[in-house]
């Protein structure tokens, strides 16, 4: 985990606690096809899995957002996909349809999957690491530099139904029907995701994000399929934040997510984690991080932040949550937008963000008008 002591790396300061006015800022999918200068390199990689594997290609257009903005933190470029694939999972990329993956209906397709500690698993990684550590010799001393991954209920997603549906109709029949089988999926996701982490942050990585997309399509909170859970390391149940009668948000979400969690501060005492949880509402957002042991909420668009600031504790950290759709728009709206992220968190810990992900069509000015609003003096 790199952190330099010289550098004033303000996203880390409020992931410790700081309030900082203005909040620093940074946006999920910051490097992306709303920039020209994305798009060139995007068609010279030539596939998406391409310009994901190379680190010559990920760390351009991972900096590109920095150049243009000069955003407080930058994000790993990858995909969340990278580790079912590394698994062993077919993982391809249509144009203009998204990902598409070989449906892992059953066990036998979970039997051909590589086992956790196989090492291939790491050798298919590396390229994902190599891109880890040129960016943060790279990139300017006073930026952070995020890690990331996939929850392993949103991978387990992917990976059952072969793409994303609107609501997770495979994924969730089969967690389900066969709560045993999928168990097991997300036990060796939780296995390699949190070594998967640890070696980001081992690469230079300063804090990592994960990304629980599909906190609002989960299956019925089942019983777990065995009495007992494979620890990550040492690390056991027994170990994990306390937590409120079992439902389906803690069941298939917050549990593995805090088991990853538990495991990377094992191996990476201190590392910061943000935790985005889409989908899961009100309830749920208070929920992250007294159950999960993560640093920071990331807040969806859909929260009411204001709200959310008045039902968890002054000293949570919270990430987020302008509309994708306002930024499109601009103009007074967008205005507005800012100012009440600025209003709900005055003098809070707070990193502006988006409430998900930049779109393709979002005008770049539209994201110099929401930084010069926040920036101003």
């Amino acid at each position: 985990m790199a952190q330099s002591v010289q550098a004033d790396r303000k996203v880390l300061r409020v992931l410790s606690g700081e309030a900082l006015s203005p909040p620093p800022a940074w946006m999920m999918r910051q490097a992306g096809r709303y920039l020209p200068e994305y798009r060139e390199t995007r068609a010279e990689a030539g596939s998406f899995l391409d310009l994901c594997y190379s680190p010559d290609f990920a760390v351009e257009v991972t900096l590109q957002p920095i150049r243009r903005f000069g955003f407080e933190a930058s994000i790993l470029f990858s995909d969340i996909l990278v580790v079912p694939h590394a698994l062993g999972q077919d993982v391809r990329f249509v144009e203009g349809e998204g990902p598409r993956l070989d449906p892992m209906h059953g066990r036998a397709e979970f039997e051909r999957l590589r086992r956790a500690d196989d090492p291939a698993i790491f050798t298919h990684l590396e390229p994902v690491f190599e891109t880890v550590r040129r960016l943060r010799a790279d990139l300017p001393p006073e930026t952070t530099l995020l890690g990331f991954c996939g929850a392993p209920w949103t991978v387990a997603s992917y990976m059952i139904g072969g793409r994303g549906t609107p609501d997770l109709a495979p994924a969730r029949a089969l967690a389900e029907g066969d709560t045993a089988l999928v168990d097991a999926l997300i036990d060796r996701l939780v296995t390699v995701q949190t070594a998967y982490l640890v070696r980001q942050l081992r690469a230079g990585a300063d804090a990592v994000q994960i990304f629980e997309s599909h906190a609002g399509s989960l299956p019925k909170a089942v019983p777990l399929a065995s009495d007992t859970v494979e620890p990550v390391g040492d690390v056991s149940e027994s170990a994990l934040p306390e937590t409120r009668a079992i439902d389906a948000l803690s069941r298939w979400s917050f549990r593995p997510i805090a088991r990853m969690i538990a495991g990377i501060r094992a191996e990476v005492p201190g590392a910061k984690i943000i935790v985005f949880a889409r989908g899961s509402g009100l309830d749920g957002h208070a929920r992250v991080v007294p159950e999960t042991g993560a640093d920071a909420v990331g807040v969806d668009w859909a929260v009411d932040l204001a709200a959310l600031r008045a039902r968890v504790p002054a000293s949570t950290v919270t990430q987020g949550n302008v509309h994708p759709d306002t930024l499109i728009e601009g103009g007074p709206a967008l205005d507005a937008a800012v100012d009440a992220v600025l209003a709900a968190t005055r003098g809070l810990p707070h990193i502006f963000n988006l409430g998900h992900g930049i779109t393709p069509q979002t005008p770049v000015a539209h994201v110099e008008q929401m930084l010069a609003r926040l920036r101003r003096r």
